[in-house]
């Protein structure tokens, strides 16, 4: 797992929307295993046989399994939720554009960038990105919001 944050203290428990700075950034990479992929399809209910049955995935257009679309953005989560905005931040919403099918194998790397701060709500727009050797497989925008340190000091 790798990462990269700049903008801030990582290490602090709660982040606040004061300190969050444009141009921001933060990432984290993981090798997707077979054992993620059944514990996705468990966990989510999706057995569609694209992702759990090499025959069936054979023969369609990806010649092969592929991994689910959510598990892939789901490494955007970890890096929103515990290092960019992270702890304290919550989800607001998340667009999410699925370029390329990701594999068994691939290591993938999500990365978020603050690319606009709306104070009067506190809100984080950060531009999301994964990647496998460099290419797009998934990219949105996320909006985040935070607390205030001036909220939180009273």
């Amino acid at each position: 797992m790798n990462s990269v944050v700049t903008g801030f203290a990582v290490d602090s428990p709660v982040h606040y929307f004061e300190d969050i700075i444009k141009g921001a950034y933060a990432s984290f990479s993981k090798t997707v295993t077979e054992a993620d992929m059944v514990l996705f399809a468990g966990i989510s209910g999706d057995t569609n046989p694209i992702h759990i049955n090499q025959e069936f995935a054979e023969r369609t257009a990806f010649a092969g399994r592929i991994v689910h679309g959510m598990l892939s953005a789901g490494f955007i989560s970890t890096v929103l939720g515990m290092k960019l905005p992270g702890p304290g931040a919550v989800y607001m919403s998340q667009t999410l554009n699925f370029r390329a099918p990701v594999r068994v194998g691939d290591t993938v790397t999500a990365r978020a960038e603050v690319i606009d701060l709306i104070p009067e709500k506190r809100v984080v727009v950060l531009q999301t990105v994964c990647l496998v050797k460099e290419k797009v497989v998934l990219d949105g925008e996320a909006r985040m919001t935070m607390p205030s340190r001036q909220r939180h000091a009273r």
